[in-house]
C-alpha cells in the first residue's frame, strides 16, 4: 500500500488532491526523461566535436612530421652531393680570401683551384662549420634542392651600372687581398 493510499484511507486527503499529486508526479517523470534524452544528445555532440578536434590535431602533427622528414631527406642529399664532389685541399699553399656574410674568411687552395675559383668553375660551401670546394654544376643542384644553403661563387649575375665611372677598369681575378 502506497503512502497516498494510506493518507486517503485515513481521510487526511481526498481523491481530488490525490489525482492532482499523481499528475504532478507524472509530469515530473516525463520532464526527467526529456532532459535525460537532451543530455545524451549534448554528450553525443561533445564527443563528436572532441573527435573532430583530435582528427585535426593528428592531421597537423602528421604534416609537421612529413615536413621534418622531407627537410632531413634534402639535408642528406645535400651532404651526399658535397661529400661525393668536394675537391681535396690537402696540399693547398695559396690563401684565398672570401666573404661569408659580413666576415672575411680564408682557405688555402692550390694554384689550379685558385684559377677555377676566379673563373667561377668552383664554388665554396659551408658544411658543418667547414668550407668545401665543389664544382659549380653541383652547387646549382644543391641550390635547387635547398635554397637556404649558402654557396659562395664568383659568377656575376649583376649587370654593370651605366653611370659607374670605373666600368672601364676591370678588377683582376687573381687579385690577392
Amino acid at each position: 500500500m502506497s503512502l497516498q493510499d494510506q493518507l486517503l484511507k485515513a481521510g487526511l486527503i481526498d481523491n481530488k488532491k490525490a489525482n492532482e499529486i499523481k499528475k504532478i508526479k507524472h509530469k515530473q517523470a516525463k520532464q526527467k526523461q526529456k532532459n535525460k534524452g537532451g543530455a545524451a544528445d549534448q554528450a553525443k555532440l561533445a564527443a563528436q566535436q572532441s573527435q573532430a578536434e583530435k582528427v585535426e590535431r593528428d592531421r597537423q602533427l602528421n604534416q609537421q612530421r612529413k615536413a621534418e622528414a622531407e627537410r632531413k631527406a634534402v639535408a642528406a642529399q645535400v651532404r651526399q652531393l658535397v661529400e661525393m664532389n668536394r675537391q681535396p685541399r690537402d696540399d693547398g699553399d695559396m690563401p684565398y680570401s672570401f666573404t661569408d656574410g659580413t666576415l672575411v674568411k680564408r682557405i688555402h687552395v692550390t694554384q689550379a683551384q685558385l684559377k677555377q675559383l676566379s673563373n667561377g668553375r668552383l664554388c665554396i660551401i659551408n658544411m658543418d662549420s667547414q668550407y668545401e670546394l665543389i664544382p659549380t654544376l653541383v652547387a646549382e643542384k644543391i641550390q635547387q634542392r635547398d635554397e637556404s644553403t649558402r654557396i659562395l661563387s664568383n659568377q656575376s649575375t649583376e649587370t654593370p651600372d651605366e653611370d659607374d665611372p670605373y666600368a672601364d677598369y676591370q678588377v683582376p681575378d687573381d687579385l690577392m687581398w
